[in-house]
């Protein structure tokens, strides 16, 4: 890594020169199979192994050997020099269902739509993540947390809460078991 004020655009393994994808939006897709959102079906490595070859476009001639410390600086780009929760953290955040709160609170953090831009790097992007203050995603996060540790909400974020639940309450992680099921009882009814 290039330590906390530069920016990597490649990644340096066992002294070769890897190129990366860095922008925002590759990011948040390689999260989307992270997380099993894009195929729920995958095992977790085989979800690790979709996410290096999205991140590291000469993947496929990378040496069996490089992975591991590949993946370790997958890691920690990820991270953006950030330490990680700890375990069992419970998350009070979805990047695919907060979206639309995220690219509204970074856009006016940023003072532009960042979507609109033709590159922005993730760490820049997560930079302006942090500077989220007040705003609606703000706000859900709050709730999410004060449920999650049960406490009382005040009577405006309780409002809030009635009004919004489909935003604040998080949807469960996919289950490929379930949706499995689910497509066998369409089957049988002939939908």
């Amino acid at each position: 890594m290039t330590g906390s004020w530069g920016l990597p655009v490649q990644a340096v393994i066992e002294d070769r020169v890897y190129q990366i994808h860095t922008d925002f939006r590759d990011i948040l897709e390689l999260l989307r199979w992270l997380d099993g959102t894009a195929a729920p079906d995958l095992d977790r490595g085989e979800r690790w192994y979709v996410a290096m070859r999205l991140f590291y476009p000469d993947f496929a001639a990378m040496p069996r050997q490089d992975w591991p410390a590949a993946t370790r600086f997958l890691t920690e780009f990820l991270a953006a020099g950030r330490p990680e929760p700890a375990a069992g953290t419970p998350r009070l955040m979805d990047w695919q269902q907060d979206a639309p709160l995220i690219a509204a609170g970074i856009s006016r953090a940023a003072g532009q739509d960042v979507r609109a831009l033709p590159y922005l790097h993730w760490w820049s992007f997560l930079g302006w993540f942090d500077a989220i203050g007040e705003g609606t995603f703000a706000t859900v996060v709050a709730i999410r947390d004060k449920l999650r540790r049960g406490k009382k909400l005040e009577p405006w974020e309780l409002d809030f809460y009635r009004t919004h639940r489909a935003a604040v309450d998080l949807r469960p992680a996919p289950d490929p078991a379930a949706d499995a099921e689910k497509q066998q009882l369409l089957a049988r009814l002939g939908a």
